[in-house]
């Protein structure tokens, strides 16, 4: 069982129920080799600190942005709290070091892995609401999410790639990108798709993505990357 001291030490804060930070890391699939296990999963958790952290996040970009409009404030708050940088704050409180996972899973690294850190860290959040409250849950989150912020506004991450590459394409050249589908690979459950974005009859760059709109989305981003439009 991991040591879950050291990472309230790391947060900075003390459970009064240490049960539900156990849970909090507890997932599914633990409970499936380890019937003896008395605790529950940290789904319902992660439900609660999933809202939770939208309430907490739209307040802080409420002020913090007075000027931006609604569509301004949900695009900023959707690129925060998405999947890679929720993720990337559990990473760097180093989550992964006391999830409860089946040993299936735990061998797994990548794509995965991340959606179970973010959903970890979700799970954690709610559980912090629980024991200390809204204002521990929330500089929890000040804490340890919203720092990234400043470099999605200034680095326009909150801007959807093809959206953007569109844009550029047709100022610079003139023409509205097309993207068309390369290779598809893979078992039914893991699918990897390679997607080529062309302007006229160039391929500009390719993209990779286990959706066909998600390897759009990367190959729109290698596109900026390669015109060198930036962000």
């Amino acid at each position: 069982m991991p040591d879950f001291l050291i990472f309230e030490k790391t947060i900075g804060t003390s459970f009064k129920n240490k049960e539900l930070l156990t849970q909090a890391f507890t997932h599914r699939s633990y409970l499936n080799e380890n019937q003896s296990y008395k605790l529950s999963h940290n789904e319902r958790l992660e439900f609660l600190g999933d809202a939770v952290l939208e309430l907490v996040v739209t307040e802080y970009l409420y002020n913090k942005y007075p000027t931006k409009t609604e569509g301004e404030l949900t695009s900023y708050r959707a690129a925060l709290v998405n999947t890679v940088s929720i993720s990337d704050a559990a990473r760097e409180l180093n989550m992964g070091e006391y999830l409860l996972l089946s040993k299936g899973e735990a061998k797994d690294t990548g794509r995965a892995r991340q959606s179970i850190l973010a959903n970890t860290f979700e799970a954690v959040l709610g559980a912090i609401y629980l024991d200390k409250g809204y204002n521990d849950a929330r500089d929890f989150v000040v804490t340890n999410l919203i720092p990234k912020i400043e470099k999605i506004v200034q680095k326009n991450l909150w801007r959807d790639s093809k959206s953007l590459f569109q844009e550029k394409a047709q100022e610079f050249d003139g023409f509205t990108p097309s993207y068309q589908l390369i290779s598809e690979v893979g078992p039914d459950h893991d699918k990897q798709f390679t997607v080529g974005v062309y302007i006229g009859k160039n391929k500009v760059a390719e993209g990779k993505g286990h959706s066909k709109q998600e390897a759009e989305q990367d190959a729109a981003e290698k596109g900026l990357e390669a015109k060198k439009w930036g962000r």
